[in-house]
């Protein structure tokens, strides 16, 4: 049967659209398709009252990568927002990340010296020479207090288990910062569309075919020469019905509701570090993007134990996960004329522009242009 396309590409995410938007340009022939009924991926926004919400939680774009972030900035238009969240513990309110704000807060000081000194005898009371889980680590990095206050609570719900029961690899460090400083990250270029990401996405996808609300495998069925070849971006054990068994991950959960006032919480992030507490943070939309309309939109965002069926979001890298990985990988590489990308068919999360960075690779193995070079010279 003769096929229809050069490249069916599966996930209209920002892996797919990437990839869709430089095939194009190499005159290639592309198919998009998504099982869901929109395009973007977990970085969909959907606008109401004039506000963008963020459906798949809080996406902060923020990079290092100077030829991503001037290629982003050729389909949207960036503000500058600065992500600043803040911790809620009890009727306690901190600023994150741990800066002198924070210490300042905790213990009543005011210099960087009082600072260490406080950290590093917290430190020394643990007596923690090899960390065995994630508690002892912390406590090594940070001391008592600002892990029970701001690390504990957060880090069990966030992964269902507690800190005792989970491994001192998942946190590698802890930022500290000895400066009132609170934006969260250090990278150079930071901002928000300010048309959000869907119109982001739209601009990468203008010009080629996509098809939402569609299942590789009934297509694949229905069509098996569609396409010369496949990008596939959906989950890896998956597209081999899970012969190996499933790979882990934890979900989320989330409860977005419209509240009649023009400011609820004062800032875009707000999180909430008690284990009592059950959801992890609350995202006031409209900050993200400076919104003064006289209503607002909240989403308190709840982790969820992850059963094949569930929205897949962060992966449980540990031994067992790894292994099973590796496993899948060596029947991809049997595969042909399937390419496995994006974060469900590598098993590895990936902020925004890791992802954008990762698809230029995959560009260039594939159709030979070199992104990078392009938009740099």
């Amino acid at each position: 049967m003769e096929t229809s396309y050069d490249y069916l590409i599966v996930g209209a995410g920002l892996t797919g659209a990437v990839f869709a938007h430089e095939a194009r340009k190499a005159q290639k022939r592309c198919l998009v398709i998504d099982r869901r009924t929109h395009i973007a991926g977990n970085i969909y926004t959907r606008r109401e009252d004039g506000i963008d919400i963020h459906e798949y939680g809080a996406h902060i774009f923020h990079t290092s990568l100077e030829p991503v972030w001037r290629y982003v900035n050729r389909f949207a238009e960036f503000n500058n927002y600065i992500n600043a969240p803040v911790a809620v513990y009890g009727e306690e309110l901190y600023n994150l990340p741990f800066n002198m704000n924070t210490f300042s807060k905790m213990w009543g000081i005011r210099t960087p010296a009082e600072a260490r000194a406080i950290i590093e005898e917290q430190k020394a009371a643990c007596a923690v020479e090899e960390p065995q889980n994630l508690e002892e680590q912390a406590l090594s990095l940070v001391g008592r207090d600002v892990y029970e206050k701001l690390v504990r609570g957060y880090t069990e719900k966030q992964w269902g288990r507690s800190c005792t029961e989970l491994p001192a690899s998942i946190i590698k460090r802890l930022p500290v910062r000895f400066t009132y400083d609170n934006n969260y990250f250090n990278d150079r270029y930071q901002g928000i569309p300010v048309d959000g990401y869907t119109a982001l996405v739209e601009e990468l996808l203008e010009g080629t075919e996509v098809r939402c609300g569609v299942e590789f495998r009934e297509l694949i069925a229905e069509q098996p020469s569609i396409a010369t070849r496949i990008i596939y971006t959906g989950p890896i054990d998956e597209y081999f019905d899970y012969r190996l068994g499933n790979l882990e991950y934890r979900s989320l959960r989330f409860e977005t509701e419209r509240l009649e006032e023009e400011n609820w919480q004062g800032n875009a992030v707000v999180n909430y570090t008690e284990r009592a507490v059950p959801y992890t943070r609350i995202i006031e939309h409209k900050h993200f993007t400076f919104g003064a309309q006289p209503v607002t939109f909240i989403t308190r965002e709840y982790p969820a134990s992850w059963q094949p069926g569930d929205e897949p979001y962060y992966p449980i890298n540990d031994e067992r996960n790894t292994e099973l990985y590796e496993r899948y990988a060596e029947l991809a590489r049997e595969e042909g004329d399937v390419v496995f990308a994006g974060r469900l068919g590598g098993y590895k999360y990936y902020d925004m522009d890791k992802a954008i960075d990762a698809a230029f690779d995959l560009v260039k193995a594939e159709l030979g242009t070199d992104v990078r070079a392009e938009v740099m010279a």
